[in-house]
């Protein structure tokens, strides 16, 4: 939100205020006025419940948003492991407790909005490696134990995203992760012993999903397998 090199905590409020990146600030306006004017098209040019429902979502976040962007940095890095741990503990409500929909448990009803922890765990995954190679001694970076350690902290809410489950969300989590090792300083071998690991492995790892989940992964290779039912959004999204 802030232009580079502009978050200083010695900067007063209005010093914040001039210094926000505007263009990123107008491109998130722009973007929330045409998502606005979709959903009062989907009910039809009238202002009834989605657009209401989105409207206010759009203005609280959207509030949220600038709020949290007057927070110093200083203070995601002190509470980073904290918010983590949070995060997974309430997976693990979730796990038992959640709202189930469709055979997805993934909710939790917080009576004034229904949460989706594995949302919130895309953004500590981050937070979480970044405090953690932060604190790395450079020399440490590519020993067995750092390694094992950060792969532990990516695979424990992975493990609860899948089992919910929730495919998607989960190879986001581990993407973000991957990121983050890769920036950290891990080297590029161990990447590629990963990636053949992974291919090799594949076949196996897929007799493990779900039957929507192949169809989903099917579906995504080779839409015109079903053009008029799971293959439609995708073939649809081609056409210009």
């Amino acid at each position: 939100m802030f232009q580079h090199n502009r978050l200083n905590s010695e900067l007063t409020f209005i010093q914040k205020v001039k210094k926000l990146d505007f263009v990123l600030l107008f491109s998130i306006i722009l973007l929330s006025l045409i998502s606005l004017i979709v959903m009062y098209s989907t009910d039809g040019g009238e202002i009834l419940y989605h657009t209401k429902s989105h409207f206010i979502k759009l203005v609280t976040f959207f509030s949220l948003m600038l709020v949290i962007s007057f927070f110093n940095i200083k203070i995601w890095h002190i509470i980073s492991y904290f918010f983590y741990s949070i995060i997974v503990l309430l997976l693990i409500w979730v796990a038992f407790y959640g709202i189930k929909v469709s055979g997805s448990q993934r909710w939790m009803n917080l009576y004034f909005i229904v949460l989706q922890p594995s949302e919130l765990m895309k953004l500590a995954i981050i937070l979480c490696l970044a405090k953690y190679y932060h604190r790395l001694k450079i020399e440490n970076v590519n020993s067995f134990i750092s390694i094992t350690i950060a792969i532990t902290i990516i695979l424990i809410p992975i493990i609860f995203v899948i089992s919910q489950p929730d495919l998607g969300t989960s190879i986001l989590i581990a993407s973000s992760g991957l990121i983050v090792l890769w920036l950290g300083g891990i080297r590029k071998k161990y990447f590629f012993y990963s990636f053949v690991s992974f291919l090799i492995t594949l076949p196996f790892i897929i007799s493990f999903l779900q039957p929507y989940q192949k169809l989903r992964i099917l579906t995504f290779l080779d839409p015109d397998r079903d053009p008029l039912g799971a293959g439609y959004q995708i073939i649809q999204s081609k056409i210009e």
